[in-house]
C-alpha cells in the first residue's frame, strides 16, 4: 500500500513517521525495527532511529510504501 504523508515543517524522524502513519503502535516498536534494519529509505536500509526525512523521500517497511511532501503551496488570490 502507498501512503502519502504531508511534512508540516522541513523534516521529520522516521521514529515518528513510522508511529504517525500507524505503522507501528509504540516509539519503542519503531525503535526496535529500525536498528534490526527492516525498515528502508530511498532503497537503503537506514538503522538511525532518528533519520531526519524530507519531502521526496520515500520509507518502506513490510509490504507499506510512505512518500513523503511538503505543505501545499499557499493559494494565490488575484
Amino acid at each position: 500500500m502507498l501512503i502519502e504523508f504531508i511534512i508540516r515543517g522541513d523534516h521529520i524522524q522516521l521514529d515518528q513517521l513510522m508511529k504517525a502513519t500507524g505503522l507501528v503502535s509504540s516509539g519503542g516498536m519503531a525503535h526496535a525495527l529500525i536498528s534490526d534494519g527492516r525498515v528502508q529509505v530511498d532503497g537503503q536500509v537506514e538503522t538511525r532511529k532518528r533519520a531526519k526525512l524530507r519531502p521526496g523521500q520515500r520509507v518502506r517497511y513490510l509490504q507499506e510504501e510512505i512518500v513523503l511532501a511538503g505543505p501545499a503551496p499557499p493559494a494565490v488570490i488575484s
